[in-house]
C-alpha cells in the first residue's frame, strides 16, 4: 500500500428509495460515517466509502401500489432526491450506487449461485401467509400483526420496530394483510434457506471471543442475545414480483430476499467505483489487511452482525467486518420519527429552508448523537448550538484573528518577536488536539470528538482574551506580532481538524487563510502551519445567528403536521342504539338565531343565550364559553332542539339545546343550517 497507512472499506446503510432522507438517518448513519471517512483520508489512509439506494425493499412495492405507479417510478424519483441531498449536504461517498444497477444484479446473482452450487442452502416447502383476495404471498411488510416477543400490535412480517426482534411472517399473532386488510391463510411454497444454526460456533467465536471488548455494548449485547435465543434457518428468497429473480431453475415468480441482496450492494458499489477509478475492487473485500466497517442504525444490527457475516463465511473468500458501530434512534421534539406520519425533518427541505447551513445541522446532530441511547432533536437546541457554540466560539475566534490581522498588518502575517511561556504552552496544547480528536473518532465517539474540536477554538479564544492584543497594540507592537502569529497557527489547525465535522466551514477557513494543503500530521508536528509574511484574505463570517422567527417557522410546520395526524387518526364514535322513525320524528329541530349572550356568573364553561326560534325567544344555557365569547355568537344562525324538557342549570332554566360538533382540529363549531333564505322557526327534517 506504498505510503498509505491502512486500507479501509467503509459502508453506510443503503437507504430505501421509498422516501427522502431525514435527520434520523443522518444522525444514526451518514454523518458519523462521513466524519470517519474524512478523518481517515486526512490521516493518509486508503479509503473506499460506499453506499447506494436499496431499491428492492417491500416498502417500495407497497408505496407503488398505494400511489398507483410502478416500483421503477418510485425508485427513480427517490434515488434522485436522496443522491442529490447527500451531495448537497457534503456526505463524501466515493461511490453512491443503486441496487437496480446491472452490476448489482450480476453480483447478487453470482453470490447466490456460488452458495447454491456449494450446497450452502436448504431447500424447503413451507406454509407461508397468503392473501386470497390479492392472490399474493405476504412477505415482510405486506403483513402486520402482534409481536410474539413484546406484544406490539403493529409488528411487521420481517421485524418488530418496537423491540427490534427479527421475525418471520408466520411468527406474528393475529396477522392481517396490509394490502386488503383481510386475515391471511396458509399456503405451501418452496424457498431456499441459509441454515444460520450451522454458523453458530463460528459466530460465537468471531463475535463473543473476538469482539466482546471493541464493539459497542449495544451492538454486542443485541447480537449475543440473538445467538443465545438460538439461530434458525433464514429464508433468502421471497414470493414477490419486484426484486432480483432467483437465478436457478424452478424458482419462477421468486426473488432474492432484500436482506440477502442489499448488503451485497456494498460489494457491487465498490466494484462500480473501482471500475470507474481504474482500481482493483477485490483487495477492498478480500484482503485480510483491509478493515471493513459498517455504519448502520440499531434496527439493522442483526443483519450486519449475524446474517451478512454468515453469508460471507459461506461464500468463503470475503473478509468480515472489523466493527459495526451502530447508533441508537433520534427522536424529534419528544416524539419518535415517523416517515408515514411525516414527523421528520427532511434533508432536502432543510437545505432549502437553511441555505448554506449544512454544517450547522451536521454539528448539532454530532453534538447530540444517539451513540449510546436514544436522543432528542429539538429546534431550540439546534438554534443554541449555532448561536452559542458555532457563532460565539468558533466563528468569533476566527473573525477576531482575521479582522485584526487585516487591521494591523493589511493581511500579512507578522514575523513573531520573542515567545513567552504562554505562547509556547498554547502552541504545545494546540498540537495535542489531533491525537485527542483522533482517539475519540477511532473509538467511534464522534460526539466527544466534536467537542474536542470545539475545545481547540476555546483555547484560541481564551488565549486572545488573556493576551488582549487590541489593548497592547498601543503600547507593545512587538508583543502583538507574536500574539497574532500564535493565534493564526491555531486558526490554521482548526481549518484541518474541523474538516471531518464541518467540511464546508473548513473549506471557507482554508480559503480565508489562503492555506497550502495541510495534513492531520502537520498539525501535530510542523513547527509552522502558516508562515510569517503569508497573506490572508478578508474576514467573512463562518456562521450567522439563527433568529427566533426561523425556529418558529419550523415549530409551526411540526404543529401543523401534529394536528393533521391527530385528525387523520381520529375515528368516529360508534353508532348509538337503533331507534325507530317514530322516535326520530319526536325531535323538533328548528332554525334559530342567537340574539343575546352573556357569561353565566361563577361558571367557567357556560353562556346564557337568548335564541329566537321563530316560535318564541327562549333562554338556552350552553357549555361553549371556553370556545366562544358572547360577542362572537350574537347573530349566529343555529340549529336548536326546541322540544327538550327544560332543565335548571345554576338556577337558570334552559329551554332547549344548541347542536354543536368538533372540526378536524378538535375545535367546537356550530352545526349551521344553510343560511340562504332560511327563516327562524323553519323545521329541519
Amino acid at each position: 500500500m506504498s505510503s498509505l497507512q491502512q486500507r479501509y472499506t467503509i459502508t453506510a446503510a443503503l437507504p430505501y428509495t421509498n422516501g427522502p432522507i431525514h435527520i434520523g438517518h443522518l444522525a444514526g448513519v451518514y454523518v458519523p460515517a462521513d466524519i470517519y471517512a474524512r478523518y481517515l483520508r486526512l490521516t493518509n489512509n486508503d479509503v473506499a466509502f460506499v453506499c447506494g439506494s436499496d431499491e428492492h425493499g417491500v416498502a417500495i412495492s407497497m408505496k407503488a401500489k398505494k400511489e398507483g405507479v410502478t416500483p421503477q417510478e418510485i425508485i427513480d424519483k427517490y434515488n434522485s432526491i436522496i443522491k442529490d441531498s447527500f451531495k448537497d449536504f457534503g456526505i463524501s461517498f466515493d461511490n453512491y450506487s443503486r441496487t437496480s444497477a446491472p452490476v448489482h444484479h450480476e453480483t447478487a446473482s453470482e453470490f447466490f449461485k456460488k452458495l447454491y452450487a456449494d450446497g450452502k442452502f436448504i431447500e424447503e416447502v413451507t406454509e407461508q401467509l397468503y392473501d386470497d383476495e390479492a392472490k399474493q404471498f405476504l412477505a415482510d411488510r405486506f403483513v402486520i400483526g402482534t409481536c410474539p416477543k413484546c406484544g406490539n400490535e403493529e409488528a411487521y412480517g420481517d421485524q418488530c420496530e418496537k423491540c427490534g426482534t427479527s421475525l418471520n411472517a408466520t411468527d406474528l399473532i393475529n396477522p392481517k394483510s396490509t394490502i386488503t386488510g383481510s386475515k391471511p391463510t396458509l399456503k405451501q411454497t418452496k424457498h431456499w434457506f441459509l441454515p444460520l444454526d450451522q454458523y453458530d460456533a463460528f459466530l460465537r467465536e468471531w463475535i463473543i471471543e473476538g469482539h466482546k471488548n471493541d464493539w459497542k455494548p449495544n451492538v454486542y449485547g443485541q447480537v449475543k442475545s440473538w445467538l443465545d435465543d438460538g439461530l434458525k434457518p433464514r429464508a433468502v428468497t421471497r414470493d414477490l414480483d419486484w426484486g432480483i429473480p432467483v437465478p436457478v431453475e424452478g424458482a419462477e415468480g421468486k426473488v432474492l430476499y432484500v436482506w440477502f441482496d442489499a448488503p451485497i450492494g456494498y460489494i457491487s458499489s465498490t466494484k462500480e467505483w473501482a471500475a470507474r477509478e481504474g482500481k482493483d475492487w477485490e483487495p477492498y473485500w478480500k484482503d485480510e489487511n483491509t478493515k471493513l466497517v459498517h455504519f448502520i442504525g440499531k434496527d439493522n444490527i442483526v443483519f450486519h452482525c449475524v446474517i451478512f457475516p454468515a453469508m460471507l463465511k459461506a461464500e468463503g473468500s470475503y473478509i468480515l467486518p472489523t466493527n459495526v458501530p451502530a447508533n441508537e434512534f433520534l427522536n424529534l421534539e419528544g416524539n419518535k420519527l415517523s416517515t408515514s406520519k411525516n414527523w421528520a425533518v427532511w434533508l432536502h427541505e432543510y437545505l432549502e429552508d437553511f441555505p448554506g447551513k449544512q454544517d450547522v445541522l451536521r454539528y448539532t446532530l454530532t453534538a447530540n448523537a444517539p451513540e449510546t441511547k436514544d436522543n432528542d432533536f429539538t429546534w431550540k437546541d439546534f438554534q443554541a448550538r449555532n448561536n452559542n457554540e458555532l457563532v460565539a466560539i468558533l466563528g468569533n475566534f476566527i473573525n477576531r484573528v482575521v479582522v485584526l490581522t487585516n487591521k494591523y498588518y493589511e493581511g500579512v502575517i507578522p514575523t513573531p518577536a520573542e515567545f513567552k511561556e504562554i505562547d509556547r504552552a498554547t502552541l504545545e496544547e494546540m498540537k495535542k488536539y489531533p491525537d485527542s480528536i483522533a482517539s475519540s473518532i477511532e473509538r467511534y465517539r464522534f460526539r466527544e470528538a466534536s467537542q474536542e474540536m470545539m475545545n481547540l477554538a476555546r483555547l484560541g479564544n481564551k488565549y486572545l482574551a488573556d493576551e488582549e492584543p487590541w489593548k497592547l497594540i498601543k503600547t507593545d507592537e512587538e508583543r502583538v506580532k507574536t500574539i497574532m502569529y500564535t493565534a493564526l497557527q491555531i486558526a490554521a489547525a482548526l481549518a484541518v481538524v474541523s474538516e471531518p465535522f464541518l467540511p464546508f466551514t473548513s473549506g471557507k477557513l482554508t480559503e480565508m487563510l489562503a492555506l497550502e494543503p495541510l495534513t492531520w500530521e502537520d498539525v501535530k508536528t510542523a513547527e509552522v502551519l502558516v508562515p510569517a509574511e503569508h497573506t490572508v484574505g478578508k474576514a467573512t463570517l463562518l456562521f450567522t445567528k439563527i433568529e427566533d422567527t426561523d425556529i418558529q417557522k419550523q415549530l409551526d410546520k411540526l404543529e401543523a403536521t401534529k394536528k393533521a395526524n391527530e385528525a387523520a387518526s381520529k375515528t368516529a364514535e360508534p353508532q348509538k342504539e337503533t331507534i325507530t322513525f317514530d322516535d326520530f320524528s319526536k325531535l323538533d329541530l328548528r332554525v334559530g338565531t342567537i340574539v343575546e349572550a352573556e357569561k353565566m356568573k361563577k361558571a367557567k364553561k357556560l353562556l346564557v343565550l337568548k335564541v329566537d326560534t321563530g316560535i318564541d325567544v327562549r333562554t338556552i344555557v350552553s357549555g361553549i364559553a371556553e370556545s366562544f365569547t358572547p360577542e362572537e355568537v350574537v347573530g349566529k344562525k343555529v340549529t336548536v332542539l326546541v322540544n327538550l324538557a327544560p332543565r335548571a342549570l345554576r338556577g337558570v332554566d334552559s329551554e332547549g339545546m344548541i347542536l354543536m360538533t368538533k372540526n378536524a382540529e378538535g375545535k367546537l363549531v356550530f352545526v349551521n343550517p344553510d343560511e340562504s333564505g332560511v327563516m327562524n322557526g323553519e323545521t329541519i327534517n
